[in-house]
C-alpha cells in the first residue's frame, strides 16, 4: 500500500511517500522534482500528487534522487514503478548519477596449464579437479559452487558486470550470468588462433539496454618481430564475428592467457618485453599501441585494474615491497604516475594482531588483485590467506572464503576476484533480445 502527501516550500513541491507491505516499511524523507525538470516539462509548482505519480519523466527524476538501498525496494509498489526502475534509460541514468557499488562474489582460480598449449604439451586436468574453481565469499558464490554448473562451463576467461566469459579453447565459448542462471553459447569463431588473449566488454545504452563484445587477440612468437596483431570481435548487436589486422608502431607480441583489463571499451593486454598493449575497440583506424610498464621483473606479481576515476592501474610486488601506478594523460601524452609504495614488513608492523595470528614473518606477502573501480584498497595474500589492504591507512582485514583453498598451488595459478553490481544488476544482459 502506498500513501503520500505533499507541500509547497519556496515554490518547490515536496512529495513524501510511505511504503507499507508485509516485507518493507520504508519512509522516504523528501522526494522532489527539480526546477529544471518542471521547466522542461512545463509544470507548475502546484503539480498534484496524482499527476506526479502518473508522469514517467517526473517519477523517474524523483526516483533518481534516492540511494540504491531505497530505490530497489520500490519495484514492489506497482507494475508501473517496476517498469520505470527496470528500464534501460533509468538504469543508465541511475548509474551515471550514483557511483556503482560492486559486491564481491568470490575468487576464480585460473590454471593456464590446461589451456592454450599444443596437444603434446598440454597438461591434462585431473577429473577430481574442477575446471573453474571458485573461492566463495558470498551466499551467491556458495550457491554457484554447490550447483555443479561450473563443471560444465569450461575454464574462466573474463568477466564484466557480473557476467562470466568462459569456455574451452578453441571449441566453444559461453556467457553465463550466475544471478539469473542464464547461459548463452557464442557462435563459433571464424579464424583459428593457436594462442590467444581474450576480453569481455559489456556496454549499457539508455535506449537499447545492454550489449556485449568478445575480443580475441592472436599471440605470436616474440621472435617474429611483427608489427601487426590479428583480432576477431563478436558483437551481440550484429551477432557475427568481425576480423581485423591491427597495426602497431613497433614490434609487438601479446602474452597469451593473461588477465587483461577493459575500461570504457578500451582493452589493455600484457605484451612481451614488459609492455602493455592498448586497443580501442571503437577506433576505426585499426591500430594498437604499446606503452612500457613502469617496473617489471621476472617472477614478480603483476596486476591491472581500474582506478576510481576510470584510469588504468598497474601494480607489482616482490617479496618485500608493493607499488601501485596509474596511467594518465599529461599534455596529451600517456604517462605513468606512482600512487604509493608499500613495504610489507612495515605494513605488518602496523597490524600486529593479524601478523601474529597468521605468522606472517615466515610467509611471503604478495599483491593479488585490485578492487573494481577502486583506488583505495587492494587484495593481498599471505600463504593461503587473502586480505584487504587499505592503501591509505595500511590496515589489513582478512577475507573469509569457502572453497578449495588448500588443494591448489598458488604459485602456478592466477586468483582473480569476481564482482557483481549490487544494484541495478546486469541480469538483462542475457535476455533473448540481447543475445
Amino acid at each position: 500500500m502506498l500513501t503520500s502527501c505533499h507541500c509547497d516550500v519556496g515554490g518547490t513541491r515536496y512529495v513524501f511517500t510511505k511504503l507499507s507491505s508485509p516485507h518493507y516499511n520504508v519512509f522516504l524523507s523528501a522526494m522532489s522534482c527539480s526546477v529544471r525538470v518542471k521547466t522542461r516539462l512545463g509544470m507548475s509548482s502546484n503539480l498534484s500528487v496524482h499527476e506526479v505519480f502518473n508522469s514517467f519523466d517526473t517519477l523517474s527524476e524523483i526516483l533518481l534522487l534516492l540511494p540504491p538501498e531505497e530505490t530497489y525496494k520500490l519495484i514492489l509498489v506497482s507494475k508501473r514503478w517496476l517498469q520505470i526502475i527496470s528500464s534501460p534509460f533509468f538504469r543508465h541514468a541511475y548509474l551515471a548519477r550514483w557511483k556503482p557499488n560492486f559486491h564481491l562474489i568470490g575468487f576464480f582460480i585460473c590454471n593456464t596449464s590446461y589451456v592454450g598449449k599444443q596437444h603434446l604439451e598440454r597438461v591434462r586436468r585431473p577429473r577430481s579437479e574442477s575446471s573453474m574453481p571458485l573461492l566463495s565469499t558470498s551466499s551467491l558464490g556458495d550457491e554457484v559452487e554447490t550447483s555443479g554448473v561450473l563443471k560444465k562451463l569450461g575454464y574462466y576467461i573474463d568477466s564484466s558486470n557480473g557476467v562470466l566469459l568462459c569456455g574451452r579453447h578453441p571449441k566453444a565459448y559461453y556467457l553465463w550470468d550466475p544471478a539469473t542462471r542464464k547461459q548463452h553459447k557464442i557462435p563459433r569463431h571464424r579464424v583459428h588462433f593457436e594462442e590467444v588473449v581474450m576480453s569481455l566488454i559489456t556496454e549499457d545504452c539508455p535506449v537499447q539496454g545492454f550489449s556485449y563484445k568478445v575480443v580475441r587477440g592472436e599471440c605470436v612468437s616474440y621472435a617474429a618481430q611483427s608489427t601487426k596483431v590479428r583480432v576477431e570481435i563478436y558483437s551481440s548487436k550484429t551477432t557475427t564475428w568481425s576480423y581485423s589486422e591491427l597495426t602497431c608502431g613497433e614490434a609487438i607480441s601479446l602474452t597469451p592467457w593473461t588477465a587483461g583489463r577493459v575500461i570504457g571499451g578500451v582493452v589493455y593486454w600484457y605484451a612481451t618485453g614488459g609492455k602493455v598493449a592498448i586497443y580501442d575497440t571503437n577506433d576505426e583506424e585499426k591500430r594498437i599501441d604499446v606503452i612500457k610498464l613502469p617496473k617489471t621483473f621476472n617472477y614478480d606479481e603483476q596486476v591491472l585494474g581500474e582506478s576510481s576515476d576510470g584510469c588504468l592501474q598497474y601494480g607489482w610486488s616482490n617479496k618485500s615491497v608493493m607499488e601501485i601506478w596509474k596511467l594518465e594523460k599529461v599534455s596529451d601524452v600517456l604517462e605513468w604516475t606512482i600512487q604509493f609504495k608499500l613495504n610489507f614488513k612495515a605494513m605488518w608492523r602496523m597490524n600486529p594482531v593479524e601478523s601474529a595470528r597468521f605468522c606472517t614473518r615466515t610467509k611471503e606477502t604478495q599483491l593479488l588483485a585490485f578492487f573494481n573501480q577502486n583506488s583505495e584498497s587492494v587484495f593481498i595474500r599471505c600463504d593461503s590467506h587473502i586480505f584487504v589492504c587499505n592503501t591509505m591507512t595500511q590496515r589489513v582485514e582478512e577475507v573469509q572464503y569457502q572453497g578449495r583453498g588448500s588443494s591448489f598451488v598458488w604459485d602456478y595459478c592466477k586468483v582473480l576476484p569476481y564482482f557483481q553490481l549490487s544494484w541495478p544488476s546486469s541480469s538483462s544482459l542475457l535476455e533473448e533480445g540481447n543475445m
